[in-house]
């Protein structure tokens, strides 16, 4: 949180015509990282992983990552990620599609759809205006530069990050469960640990988050190379 906070108070800040293509797509990725692992942070306090013994810290803590996230009520989305470990695949798994024939796209709409609701969008449109606002004040450039910035830095790495925590953490480790003849569980991904934690802070090792969601993500590399051993075929896909 305090490396989203930096990042986004020193992207806002800089002259982006001044600065390389190249530098700008590193500080774009940079922030999507970052702004990934906000969401990382909030769904760990939603198994109760960020402070094990006091509630209201762990609490507290979740609501900041996903309000800074995208202003999304930690409550609402505990009640549903816990409806997804208890129905996975199921009509009543809010990370699953109502229609299993929709594919990738049509997926990943719903997936927006049931976490971004009209109120959310309100709040997000708000916090950007209120960005711009503060980043003319601040710099002193205008409006169309202010708003110019906000949306690369703080829009766009939201609108990627939100595609990045659907494909490692949701499509791709879930999309067996369209076909039960194939598996009736989520499958892990094939990455080694250093590209599972930038391809999205190793939520791809799904099989086993969903095995021992007790886990810390970056526990589930160790909790992985631990099943390898034992798993079959399938399931080490």
């Amino acid at each position: 949180m305090v490396g989203w906070g930096l990042s986004l108070a020193l992207s806002l800040g800089s002259n982006t015509a001044q600065l390389p293509l190249w530098f700008l797509v590193v500080i774009l990725l940079l922030r999507t990282q970052l702004q990934t692992g906000l969401f990382i942070v909030a769904h760990d306090a939603m198994h109760g992983l960020l402070c094990p013994r006091r509630a209201r810290w762990n609490d507290a803590l979740g609501s900041l990552a996903l309000l800074l996230y995208a202003g999304l009520p930690y409550e609402v989305c505990r009640r549903q990620h816990h409806r997804h470990h208890r129905k996975p695949a199921t009509a009543l798994d809010p990370d699953f599609p109502s229609d299993q024939r929709c594919g990738a796209l049509g997926w990943y709409s719903q997936f927006l759809a049931r976490y971004l609701s009209p109120r959310q969008m309100g709040v997000l449109l708000a916090a950007w205006g209120l960005l711009v606002l503060i980043t003319m004040a601040v710099a002193g450039v205008p409006a169309w530069v202010a708003a110019g910035r906000v949306l690369l830095f703080t829009t766009l790495p939201l609108l990627l990050s939100s595609l990045q925590l659907f494909v490692f953490g949701t499509y791709l480790p879930h999309r067996v469960q369209l076909a039960p003849q194939r598996s009736g569980h989520p499958i892990s991904l094939n990455l080694p640990p250093w590209l599972s934690l930038l391809a999205c802070f190793h939520f791809g090792y799904h099989r086993e988050h969903h095995d021992n969601p007790r886990l810390g993500w970056y526990e589930l590399p160790a909790a992985r190379a631990r099943g390898l051993v034992l798993a079959p075929p399938e399931q080490a896909w």
